[in-house]
C-alpha cells in the first residue's frame, strides 16, 4: 500500500446507491478497496419491544411492517410459532394458500432484485423489463389479497382469503408467461457481455468464507452451500411438492443472479403443484385469544434467506418475548470479504448482490467506551435518560 494513495471514503448513511440508510466506511488504495467498516443501526424501530405491548392477533399487522418486500413470510413464520404454542394444526387448504403467497413473494422479490442489479450496472433496459414483468405478480397479489405490499393473508389458525377457480386459472396463465421471461433473463445474465463484464468474477465469496461468516439464502447457495429450509427443514407442505434446491459454485455476482433466477422457475413449479393438490376445505380454525405458557421457535425461507422467530408466552393474550432474526443481519458481514480487492466502481453491484434489507436488520447495542461492556437497553434505563 502507498500512503500517498490511501484514503477513506464514507458511504452513507444517506447515499443514492443505498435505498435505506446505512453507513459503510470504505478504505481505499487508489481505486482498490482494501477494507470496509460496516455500521448498522440507522433504521432501528424497536419493533420487538412493541410486539410485547400488543395481543398476538394485533402483532400480525405490526410484523407485516418489518419488511415491505417479504411481509408474508414474516407473518407466516410468526403464525407457525404461535400455532405451535397453541398445539393446533391449520387446515390443509390454508397451508397450500400460505405456500402460494410465499412463492408469489419470492417471485416479486427476486424480480425486483433483477431490476435493481441492472440499474446498478447502468443497464436500465433490464431494470425496466424486470419491473414490468414483476407487475404480473403484483397484480396477482392485489387480486388475491386486495393489497400490493402488506397482504394480511395469514392469521393465527389459517388464512383470511381463498383462491377461486377463476383466480387459479389466472395464476396458471401468469406462471406460464413468467416462465418464458425467466428463461430470457437467465440467457441475458449468462451471455450478454454488458452484464457479464460487471458480474463475472466480481464480489467473490468463497465457500469457506461463506461458512465462516454464516451466510444464508441465495448468497450462500451461490457459493455452493445447500441451505434452503424448504428442503432442509420442510414446513407447511413443502415436503409434498417436487422442486430442486438451486445452488451454484462460481461464488460471484453472476452466480447470485443465476441462483435467484433459477429459484423462480422452481417457485412457478411449486405454485402449479399447490393449485393441483389443494382440495376444498376450511380456511381457518378457531383459536383462543390467550396462549398457554411456553416457548418455541419457527423458521421460514424468505427470498433473502432464513427468517427465525422465537416466541415466549406467559399464559396471557400478549407475548412475553418475540425475538426476530432476519437474513440481512447474517449476510451483511460477508461484504467485508466480498469487497476486499475490488474496484470502487463495482461496490454498488456487490452490495446489491446480497439483496440487503436494512429496515429488518438494524439492532441497537450500547457499549461503554471506557470498559467495552455492552448493555441491553430496557424501559427503566430509557426513563433514566429522559431530561
Amino acid at each position: 500500500m502507498n500512503d500517498d494513495t490511501c484514503y477513506t471514503l464514507p458511504l452513507g448513511p444517506q447515499h443514492p446507491a443505498l435505498v435505506e440508510p446505512e453507513y459503510l466506511n470504505i478504505h481505499l488504495d487508489g481505486e482498490t478497496i482494501v477494507n470496509v467498516d460496516i455500521n448498522i443501526g440507522f433504521m432501528h424501530r424497536g419493533i420487538e419491544k412493541a410486539l410485547q405491548q400488543r395481543t398476538y392477533q394485533q402483532d400480525r399487522f405490526l410484523i407485516e411492517k418489518i419488511c415491505g418486500i417479504c411481509s408474508s413470510i414474516h407473518t407466516l413464520t410468526y403464525c407457525n410459532a404461535v400455532e405451535k404454542l397453541l398445539d393446533v394444526d391449520i387446515p390443509e387448504r390454508a397451508k397450500y394458500i400460505r405456500m402460494i403467497v410465499a412463492e408469489f413473494e419470492r417471485l416479486h422479490s427476486h424480480m425486483l432484485w433483477v431490476g435493481i442489479a441492472g440499474y446498478e450496472i447502468g443497464f436500465d433496459t433490464v431494470f425496466q423489463m424486470a419491473w414490468r414483468d414483476r407487475e404480473l405478480v403484483m397484480e396477482l397479489l392485489e387480486d388475491l389479497s386486495g393489497n400490493r405490499v402488506s397482504y394480511s393473508m395469514n392469521t393465527i389458525g389459517g388464512v383470511r382469503r381463498d383462491i377461486s377457480k377463476d383466480m387459479a386459472k389466472k395464476i396458471r396463465t401468469t406462471m406460464d408467461k413468467i416462465d418464458s421471461r425467466l428463461h430470457h433473463y437467465i440467457n441475458v445474465f449468462v451471455n450478454d457481455s454488458t452484464i457479464t463484464k460487471r458480474t463475472k468474477g466480481t464480489g467473490i465469496l468463497k465457500q469457506e468464507d461463506a461458512k465462516r461468516y454464516s451466510a444464508i439464502g441465495p448468497l450462500a447457495r451461490a457459493s455452493g452451500i445447500s441451505c434452503d429450509l424448504r428442503k432442509k427443514a420442510p414446513y407447511l407442505l413443502y415436503d409434498t411438492v417436487d422442486f430442486k434446491e438451486i445452488t451454484h459454485d462460481t461464488d460471484d455476482v453472476e452466480s447470485r443472479a443465476i441462483v435467484r433466477l433459477k429459484e423462480l422457475l422452481e417457485s412457478t413449479k411449486i405454485i402449479r403443484q399447490c393449485l393441483h393438490l389443494m382440495q376444498k376445505g376450511e380456511l381457518t380454525i378457531k383459536v383462543p385469544e390467550t396462549v398457554p405458557e411456553g416457548e418455541t421457535i419457527s423458521r421460514g425461507e424468505a427470498p433473502r434467506g432464513e427468517i427465525f422467530y422465537y416466541v415466549r408466552s406467559d399464559g396471557t393474550d400478549r407475548p412475553y418475548r418475540v425475538k426476530i432474526n432476519t437474513p440481512t443481519l447474517a449476510n451483511i458481514h460477508p461484504l467485508q470479504s466480498m469487497l476486499k480487492g475490488q474496484q470502487l466502481a463495482d461496490l454498488p453491484i456487490i452490495v446489491a448482490s446480497i439483496d440487503p434489507c436494512f429496515s429488518c436488520t438494524d439492532r441497537v447495542t450500547l457499549i461503554d467506551t471506557k470498559t467495552g461492556i455492552s448493555k441491553t437497553v430496557d424501559e427503566t434505563y430509557l426513563q433514566k435518560l429522559k431530561r
